[in-house]
């Protein structure tokens, strides 16, 4: 979603300064700017529906038609409704008002374009949505996410400049690894979600979980202030009953999601031993018993990551940087 909005701010920009030329030169007078100009404004406008209300499902989606139909006709009604209402009008009558138009259109695009330049590199709002990071994060709170944590992201493409290194125990925002919106994962299909968990293991490291506590490289990990654990009965599955296709292939069936499908609930309990791929990582909740996480459905790509949870700005209460 980023990345379309960060197309249009850009198509939004060249056109807010293509048209403040046009108003310098005084060439709003000419039939041809003129109408020009005004196509110009009908396909940006339709391009902005396009992206935020049509696409905003991501790629795979299925296509909302009830919103493209009836945005599709609104347009087409306007665009009849303006031809007519503007060949009336003389050559003179014409200029002020499409003037008129372009001021507050550009004045939207310019502070449009803004936003989508500032969400794209630097922040990204970020809302939680569930229970599995508290008590550090609780359901509804709004923080912002710092973008430029690990480096400065090169639009439409998996590289960083000034790449800075992602550390255990650092809390990141990351688009949920699925490769379609077939895959389910905790309860339904997680395609082209934001997910945020707590790194618990770097690249190459090892990982095993027993009665839900973490191991990695073999060391069971100190217990931490953020950790949150209920009182209940530990699950575990023996040897025996593991289908060996899945023992000889453990790793790699926790690399493609599909250990959820196998093993289901006792994941949260007895888990590996895996090895972190390189370029991924290993995540959790802090609310250990009730997070769908890295135990369930895999590493967490670094390309994946979008930033760093930085800031929760509401509710006021909790206002404060996120530890």
């Amino acid at each position: 979603m980023e990345a379309r909005l960060f197309i249009i701010a850009c198509i939004m920009f060249i056109f807010y300064k293509i048209s403040k030329y046009w108003i310098k030169q005084d060439k709003l007078t000419q039939r041809f700017v003129y109408w020009h100009t005004a196509y110009l404004l009908l396909i940006l406008h339709s391009a902005l529906y396009l992206v935020l209300f049509v696409m905003s499902g991501g790629p795979g989606g299925i296509f909302p038609w009830g919103k493209f139909i009836i945005g599709s006709l609104a347009i087409i009604g306007y665009t009849i409704f303006s031809f007519i209402k503007n060949r009336s009008l003389t050559k003179e009558a014409q200029a002020p008002l499409i003037k008129s138009a372009l001021d507050w259109c550009n004045t939207v695009y310019f502070a449009g374009f803004v936003a989508s330049v500032v969400m794209f590199f630097f922040l990204q709002a970020f809302k939680i949505p569930s229970a599995s990071m508290r008590d550090t994060l609780l359901e509804g709170d709004h923080l912002f996410v710092n973008k430029m944590a690990y480096g400065v992201q090169i639009p439409f493409t998996d590289k960083k400049l000034w790449a800075k290194p992602i550390q255990k125990g650092d809390i990141i925002i990351f688009e949920f690894p699925a490769e379609s919106r077939e895959q389910q994962n905790c309860g339904g299909s997680q395609y082209k979600r934001d997910f945020v968990k707590r790194v618990i293991a770097l690249p190459g490291d090892t990982v095993e979980v027993k009665d839900s506590r973490a191991y990695v490289n073999g060391e069971l990990q100190p217990l931490m202030p953020y950790e949150k654990f209920d009182d209940v009965k530990r699950v575990h599955y023996a040897p025996e009953e593991i289908p060996v296709i899945v023992k000889e292939n453990y790793q790699q069936f926790w690399q493609d999601h599909e250990l959820e499908q196998v093993f289901g609930i006792y994941l949260r309990d007895q888990f590996g031993p895996v090895v972190v791929p390189q370029d991924t990582y290993f995540a959790m909740g802090d609310n250990r018993d009730n997070s769908c996480d890295s135990r369930f459905w895999g590493p967490v790509p670094l390309k994946n990551i979008k930033g760093k949870a930085w800031l929760i700005h509401w509710p006021p209460k909790r206002m404060g940087k996120v530890q």
